[in-house]
């Protein structure tokens, strides 16, 4: 299984949601810790694969062009907030937030509070039926690799993603929408907090990009709206989608060949995003996550 996606059986139609990674975790080899791998799931060619992005790739990417050296923690959801958790709804929601938060804590090299949200995750996915993917071991992986970065996201993506098969092996559709719903909106959350609007930034145009990634979580969301509360996620992220939609199209930079005098290759398009259309994306985008997180 590659630690930054992971293959879930659907029906009917393809979804692949856009990455918002750049480029893969490399793990230490000196570490104590060790990558499982694990070959995809197969079936019938009527059967069709729903591609999942990784909560951590938006930030992987975001360490990458330049926050490194981040420690911020003001804006995840505070442990402490899980107690008010008490419905279905929002203890999904907030098992895919709070699993965004362990794996923003592990890339950005925060490791005493990847052990907090470890455990918070832990005591949430007890709540929402995936105890047997988090075993009690793993806390003591996460203690042994506390200095080594590159173990720790593994780990978390493992947690993640187990969490994720224990779902779908047990059919809890519903359940699994929204913790995709709760692990992508809170991965977008904390990079527009990370990020400040500036035109041509690689983190804005990954951020932009999304719009395409949420088109498709809509069409997932969709499989289960029979579900009241799938349905009413649903409802939020269209109108999120509609402040995504205000963005216009441009043409993209040409791509030149690297074979000396090949033609220039075209860019075909990409979507332009203004300051306003972002402030008003990042506003609806900071509305609908507090909806999920402040209960009271």
């Amino acid at each position: 299984m590659n630690k930054s996606t992971l293959l879930f059986l659907s029906a009917l139609t393809v979804f692949s949601l856009s990455s918002c990674g750049g480029g893969e975790k490399s793990e230490d080899t000196d570490s104590v810790d060790s990558t499982k791998t694990e070959e995809p799931k197969t079936g019938p060619v009527s059967e069709t694969f729903f591609q999942v992005p990784s909560p951590g790739e938006m930030l992987t990417f975001i360490k990458m062009v330049g926050g490194k050296n981040n420690k911020n923690i003001s804006f995840l959801n505070p442990p402490a907030n899980n107690k008010n958790y008490t419905d279905s709804k929002l203890q999904a929601l907030n098992f895919g937030i709070y699993s965004c938060d362990l794996s923003y804590c592990s890339i950005f090299e925060i490791g005493s509070e990847s052990l907090k949200y470890f455990k918070i995750v832990k005591t949430m996915g007890d709540q929402i039926g995936v105890s047997t993917a988090i075993k009690p071991e793993v806390i003591k992986r996460l203690e042994s690799n506390i200095s080594s970065p590159d173990s720790l996201a593994v780990i978390t993506d493992d947690v993640y993603f187990s969490s994720f098969e224990a779902l779908e092996d047990s059919k809890q559709g519903p359940t699994l929408a929204l913790v995709v719903a709760g692990g992508w909106i809170e991965s977008i959350y904390i990079a527009i907090n990370l990020a400040k609007y500036e035109a041509n930034s690689p983190v804005i145009e990954r951020l932009a990009d999304q719009k395409y990634t949420l088109e498709n979580l809509i069409e997932f969301l969709k499989k289960h709206e029979t579900d009241p509360n799938v349905a009413a996620v649903k409802v939020d992220f269209e109108s999120l989608l509609a402040e995504f939609n205000k963005m216009g199209e441009a043409d993209a930079k040409p791509l030149k060949s690297k074979e000396k005098g090949a033609a220039t290759l075209s860019g075909g398009k990409q979507l332009v995003i203004t300051e306003e259309v972002y402030n008003a994306i990042t506003g609806k985008i900071k509305s609908i996550r507090n909806s999920y997180t402040l209960t009271k």
